[in-house]
């Protein structure tokens, strides 16, 4: 796909990450509204019943903080994805948040996950790294400025402080990275240099050295015969 048919404004841009972020605020606004709690619909790891949390933690906040926390940030990577990398967004963010709740369900400590800090550090993970990956000038851009404003998110794939689902954090940030090498050749790429040679190339030789062609005369036998 062309870079200028690429980068143009589309509704998904921000309807997604609208959407999205209403549907979270509204799930905790029904939480509080109803005195329910919904974190027992979290990813609780190796168990049969905790697998339905690979599909509905990243719904399910603590509360208000830390849907606040996850709100900003989802909106700008989100749009980000949206926008850049269109062609694979859904995929990324469908494919990339089931792996991100499997590998989370695989290896996390006996508790319940909840949150969409595993959909963050995965579109963090994958806009960052794919810029580099495809060292594209608008792309590498984009990676420099998501480091820039949240790259102080990379010290809780660490076991740091408590009640984080460090584990989360960090099955996202893997997904996010195996997703950028996987789709580098998709979207927007850098497009290598074709040299085209030129009448002045040509006056040189392989090795850079001025050679430029003989030119051979022709004469008229006519017109030397008349000379003698």
């Amino acid at each position: 796909m062309k870079e200028e048919n690429h980068l143009q404004i589309s509704k998904s841009i921000f309807l997604i990450p609208i959407v999205y972020i209403v549907a979270i605020w509204f799930i905790y606004w029904v939480e509080i509204q109803f005195d329910l709690n919904f974190n027992k619909y979290g990813v609780f790891p190796r168990t049969f019943v905790g697998f339905r949390g690979v599909f509905l933690t990243h719904f399910i906040h603590s509360n208000v903080s830390h849907l606040f926390n996850n709100s900003i940030p989802l909106f700008v990577l989100l749009s980000s994805l949206f926008y850049f990398y269109r062609d694979v967004a859904y995929k990324v963010l469908l494919l990339g948040g089931f792996f991100t709740g499997l590998i989370t369900w695989c290896i996390a400590r006996e508790s319940y996950h909840i949150g969409a800090s595993g959909i963050v550090y995965l579109l963090f993970s994958f806009v960052f790294f794919s810029g580099i990956i495809k060292r594209h000038f608008r792309l590498v851009a984009l990676s420099l400025i998501i480091i820039f404003l949240y790259g102080g998110m990379i010290w809780y794939v660490l076991p740091i402080k408590d009640g984080i689902s460090w584990e989360g954090h960090l099955s996202g940030f893997v997904v996010g990275l195996i997703f950028a090498v996987i789709f580098r050749n998709r979207g927007i790429v850098r497009e290598e240099h074709q040299f085209i040679e030129t009448e002045f190339d040509a006056l040189f030789d392989e090795h850079g050295n001025f050679a430029p062609p003989k030119v051979e005369e022709e004469f008229d036998d006519e017109k030397l015969e008349e000379k003698f």
